[in-house]
């Protein structure tokens, strides 16, 4: 049988959603078994690792991931979303120039951690509703800041002012932690500068262990002739939980962890959650500390499976 089982690095284009994603390689991989890792808006390009087969029990813990993007911001009036795809809510014209060392200031001011509001146009939750929910129907909430880490931020080629139009814009290349919203930050940017701002381009170049140069497009997928072609394209589950700490185990224990045992905690395991690999290399199970029962560890997720999905 064929192992349909892995991550697949996917460019996503313009225009679909995720969950358009989703099924489309659901068509292309003849499988039902499909997940992605967290949602790109349709405007949005770029990384989108996709899980398939029982690589979609590890999908949860690759959330958590840095992601890193390139963006362009537009000085000069923000939008209701926040990008280029909603309507003009506020207008300052850009009359002259600001200087590419004023913006660099700017930038350098945003690394660390930071507060930050999510937009009104965005996927969390507020009182059991999507915020998008309450904004589409012209209804206020307040909204749950929350801190997020800028690990690097740069700005990339020249500061553009557009003298007809009176704004200004640059692109950027931004780190960031699990939760950060670029098209805010954009905004944020502008309000330090004094200026309404938008963000009028994002593309995704990483997302953990998985970049942009690992991207397979939906025409390269397609042209690939069979589904067992396309199959030898995913990349392994273990690359996608490599951040979990790994532990290597004997034959003996390795036949324990296969049926979920409940074990003793070794004295040289001291995380909160932890990975056991096989001495092939294969990932058998992640394991926890047991919440009840000090001095044991238990399965939080087995990985291991005796059938070839």
């Amino acid at each position: 049988m064929m192992n349909k089982a892995g991550v697949l690095s996917l460019y996503k284009p313009a225009g679909m959603t995720s969950h358009d994603c989703v099924a489309k390689l659901r068509r292309l991989f003849q499988t039902k078994k499909i997940g992605h890792t967290g949602t790109l808006d349709p405007a949005v390009t770029g990384v989108l690792p996709i899980c398939i087969g029982k690589a979609t029990k590890v999908a949860q813990y690759m959330s958590d991931y840095a992601k890193a993007y390139e963006a362009e911001v537009t000085i000069g009036f923000a939008t209701t979303t926040e990008d280029q795809t909603g309507e003009t809510v506020e207008e300052k014209a850009v009359t002259n120039s600001i200087s590419s060392q004023k913006i660099d200031e700017v930038l350098a001011s945003f690394l660390g951690e930071i507060n930050q509001t999510p937009p009104m146009y965005s996927a969390v939750k507020v009182k059991g509703r999507r915020l998008y929910d309450y904004a589409r129907k012209g209804e206020v909430v307040d909204r749950p800041s929350r801190i997020v880490t800028i690990e690097e931020i740069n700005r990339l080629g020249d500061v553009q002012w557009n003298q007809d139009k009176q704004t200004l814009c640059f692109r950027l290349f931004v780190k960031c932690s699990k939760g950060t919203y670029v098209r805010t930050l954009a905004v944020d940017i502008g309000k330090k500068l004094g200026f309404p701002a938008h963000m009028s381009k994002l593309q995704r170049v990483s997302s953990g262990p998985f970049t942009l140069e690992d991207c397979l497009s939906f025409e390269e997928i397609e042209q690939m002739e069979s589904i067992e072609e396309r199959c030898q394209q995913l990349k392994p589950l273990e690359i996608a939980i490599a951040h979990i700490p790994k532990y290597t185990v004997t034959e003996e224990l390795e036949a324990k962890i296969k049926v979920g045992s409940v074990l003793p905690q070794d004295k040289f395991i001291d995380e909160n959650r932890f990975t056991f690999y096989n001495k092939e290399g294969q990932c058998l199970a992640i394991y926890q500390q047991h919440p009840t029962k000090a001095g044991l560890i238990k399965p939080e997720k087995m990985i291991w499976t005796s059938l070839d999905e």
